[in-house]
């Protein structure tokens, strides 16, 4: 079964929301029985996903009232086959402080053949989260079939 991490800073804001809509994306192509995960690289471990996160999600027809957030570790990115971060700078710092799990970083605007930030919302207004779910729901429709591949790609390695 193919695994993802989805990763920023705080895991409050970001990353709980695109793990939601990742399994939700997943599920509705038939993929249920992947392993799908948030962490951030400065989280503060047990906090839960912001309000206006929550109202996002829940606008969304998600749930992310049982999100505790936990901190992106080696050993954490060792058990995923694909690490997506929402910012180039969380790129490098997992790439650089966990040397033997590089080549699974990745940006998550790279599954659209891109390479861009993804804001973060937090502190912002209700329509900062309504402009990320939006982003977020375009990067799941029109990347699902690359991080699909990505993902499988690289659990295929891992079984080799």
């Amino acid at each position: 079964m193919p695994s993802v991490l989805l990763v920023c800073s705080a895991n409050r804001c970001r990353s709980p929301l695109a793990e939601v809509m990742l399994r939700q994306a997943l599920s509705a192509a038939g993929e249920e029985s992947w392993r799908v995960e948030s962490a951030g690289t400065w989280a503060v471990a047990g906090q839960p996903a912001t309000e206006y996160s929550l109202q996002e999600a829940h606008r969304r027809g998600l749930d992310l009232s049982q999100h505790r957030s936990q901190a992106a570790s080696c050993a954490l990115l060792a058990e995923f086959d694909l690490v997506l971060t929402m910012e180039r700078e969380q790129q490098r710092e997992l790439q650089a402080s966990c040397p033997g799990q590089a080549s699974k970083v990745r940006l998550m605007s790279e599954v659209v053949g891109a390479e861009h930030d993804i804001e973060d919302p937090y502190g912002g207004p209700a329509s900062a989260y309504q402009t990320l779910g939006e982003r977020l729901a375009g990067l799941m429709d029109e990347g699902l079939p690359r991080l699909r591949q990505l993902a499988q790609e690289a659990a295929d390695r891992r079984t080799d």
